[in-house]
């Protein structure tokens, strides 16, 4: 395996992902009222219909399919899908909410070194897959040469200052 050479491209952030949809009214409803985007000013100088929407530090890019009805039409939700995880607050709040708007999910849990995470996984109207997660309690684990980093600031902050400890406690 190739040795990793840092940020060769000196890489910020994700900026925004772009999705192709049948619909951007339908796709922009589902993403301002179900996961809490808003919609922002898109560049009028673009010559196809789209729709940009922005929340939680990333954009969406909604494109409209010159042909949609060539789009494939997922039906089953697949964990192993190609998706955008979301953490949530309440795990328990998601799955509620989800019932209440009639929308299809699928559970899912991650055991990993007594550390449980819950997934919940549904479509967006075009079939991409949505995760909504309680991952910020997995750490985020190096291969090798850098420490664990955690999926939320809060979390990071917390197992810094753990392996800090754990290292005044080696030197004694």
């Amino acid at each position: 395996m190739k040795e990793s050479v840092g940020n060769p491209l000196r890489l910020q952030s994700v900026n925004h992902i772009s999705l192709i949809c049948r619909s951007v009214e339908e796709s922009m409803d589902f993403y301002q009222n179900v996961l809490g985007f808003y919609p922002i000013r898109r560049p009028g100088s673009f010559d196809f219909d789209g729709a940009w929407l922005f929340g939680y530090g990333i954009g969406i890019h909604l494109l409209e399919a010159e042909n949609p009805e060539k789009l494939p039409k997922k039906n089953k939700i697949n964990p192993k899908d190609n998706h955008i995880s979301f953490q949530c607050e309440s795990m328990g709040a998601v799955e509620k909410k989800l019932k209440e708007m009639e929308i299809d999910y699928v559970r899912a849990t991650v055991e990993e070194g007594g550390i449980q995470v819950d997934q919940l996984f549904f479509h967006d109207p075009d079939g991409f897959m949505i995760e909504i997660c309680n991952c910020d309690s997995l750490p985020v684990i190096p291969l090798a040469g850098e420490v664990a980093r955690s999926c939320s600031l809060v979390n990071l902050e917390k197992m810094q200052n753990q392996q800090q400890i754990q290292k005044m406690v080696h030197q004694l």
